[in-house]
């Protein structure tokens, strides 16, 4: 009995892995097809990711309640959102998303140090995660750290060409520093 129970252990985390190393593998994919400078492929793959980012590797409840926190920020119930992710990263503080998640919602209610704590979470977690970098630069504005911001903005240029929000804000903040130094 007790060598069938480490048998089926052995299986589940083998199937784990492989799942795991299936995702890394289908994200890897996905990021060398975004360097295609088709911006309606673009699109698609960029859909692709996110839906990857907010579904958990192994956890549906854990899925769930990225939504539930969603829903609530879509709603406007901004501290319920907070509270959601938060839960959600203490059960996982591996997910990036959650870490993303949570980030925006502190950027909304203007929490401008926790929204950066938790960018460099993500980052660390998902170098590549070009949302993250945005939003990195949108805090970075609002401290007028124009030159972090411009960094963050290339930074998700070069993950993702197509994206053209941060081609603009690096176009506006180099046009903004240009006026201050006059």
């Amino acid at each position: 009995m007790k060598k069938l129970f480490i048998i089926l252990i052995s299986i589940f985390f083998n199937i784990s892995f492989l799942f795991a190393d299936e995702r890394a593998l289908e994200l890897n994919r996905l990021f060398d097809e975004l360097k295609i400078k088709d911006k309606d492929m673009s699109l698609k793959i960029e859909q692709k990711i996110w839906k990857i980012w907010s579904t958990h590797p192994d956890d549906n409840k854990l899925t769930s309640m990225l939504a539930v926190g969603s829903d609530f920020v879509n709603n406007k119930k901004y501290f319920k959102a907070i509270e959601t992710f938060t839960k959600v990263i203490d059960l996982d503080p591996n997910w990036a998303e959650a870490w993303n998640k949570r980030a925006t919602v502190f950027y909304i209610v203007g929490d401008f140090k926790k929204s950066q704590d938790d960018i460099n979470k993500v980052l660390k977690l998902e170098k590549r995660h070009f949302g993250a970098l945005a939003g990195q630069g949108l805090v970075n504005i609002k401290l007028e750290n124009y030159e972090k911001a411009i960094a963050s903005y290339e930074e998700a240029v070069k993950i993702y060409p197509s994206m053209n929000s941060p081609k603009i804000m690096i176009k506006q903040l180099k046009e903004l520093i240009k006026k201050q130094s006059i």
